[in-house]
């Protein structure tokens, strides 16, 4: 089974992002390599920051880009999101299989051996990520249901700190629970997110937390405190979770630019 990964797609009204940036372009170009994947993945996975300002033109847009990939989707909230334009775009759909009535954007889903719990940590209007009482205990039942199947848990804000300062203060309010919820249950396995438009990894419990890069701009790799966030233009990728033989994640990080191949000797 093979999960493709994807984040922070930040699709803006057909502008460039800072005067700069083409965010619908650097997620073409993901799109295109994704299709060219042999073999491709089993699902696409999209942990937030779908749009930049969460208006419906922009969900149009990216929806737009995305129906060229030839491989079932599914997408989760991030700050840069709207939960009720979400549902208007994705509701009903497969990309967002939540019922009508729920305050929040999460599920849980099957897909060959792995069981898929998406993870809604949008506080509305705020930068940071909340996992608040009423959502840690949905998925505290979500995992009381299930001890046995590897479980892979999808969320946009990582339950981790990185190290740099300017995204740790937008971190997410809630992760100490969150990681006793991951120590209670053994068959997580990983962690998957974004926010911070840059590869990190870390340990949360027993289980890998993985941050993907963004499909648009990477963040510069800072760890001091006293120095402003820049963005570089460092390549744009994705991640490929892949369920092996050894019935364990290994993760793969690819570039969105389409490679040269040389065969070796």
């Amino acid at each position: 089974m093979i999960l493709c990964q994807i984040t922070d797609c930040h699709i803006a009204d057909g502008r460039h992002l800072f005067g700069a940036i083409d965010t619908a372009g650097g997620l073409a170009r993901a799109v295109e390599r994704i299709n060219g994947l042999d073999p491709a993945p089993d699902l696409v996975l999209v942990t937030g920051d779908l749009v930049n300002d969460g208006t419906a033109a922009q969900y149009r847009h990216f929806r737009s880009l995305v129906e060229a990939l030839g491989r079932p989707i599914r997408v989760l909230p991030g700050n840069h999101d709207d939960r009720a334009e979400m549902r208007a775009a994705f509701g009903g759909t497969e990309a967002l299989p939540v019922p009508a009535h729920t305050p929040f954007l999460h599920y849980v889903e099957r897909h060959g051996p792995v069981r898929l719990i998406a993870l809604d940590t949008l506080d509305p209007g705020k930068t940071p990520g909340l996992l608040c009482d009423d959502r840690l205990a949905w998925l505290e039942a979500r995992l009381r249901e299930d001890r046995q199947s590897p479980t892979l848990i999808a969320m946009h804000h990582p339950p981790f700190q990185t190290g740099m300062p300017m995204m740790d203060r937008y971190g997410l309010e809630g992760r100490a629970r969150f990681e006793a919820l991951i120590e209670s249950a053994p068959n997580v396995q990983r962690i998957v997110a974004g926010h911070v438009h840059r590869t990190v990894a870390a340990r949360v419990g027993h289980a890998t937390a993985q941050i993907a890069p963004s499909t648009a701009h990477t963040l510069a790799w800072e760890v001091r405190s006293d120095r402003p966030p820049h963005w570089t233009d460092e390549p744009a990728g994705l991640l490929l979770h892949v369920w092996g033989p050894e019935e364990r994640f290994v993760t793969h990080h690819l570039l969105t630019q389409p490679p040269h191949l040389r065969r070796l000797g």
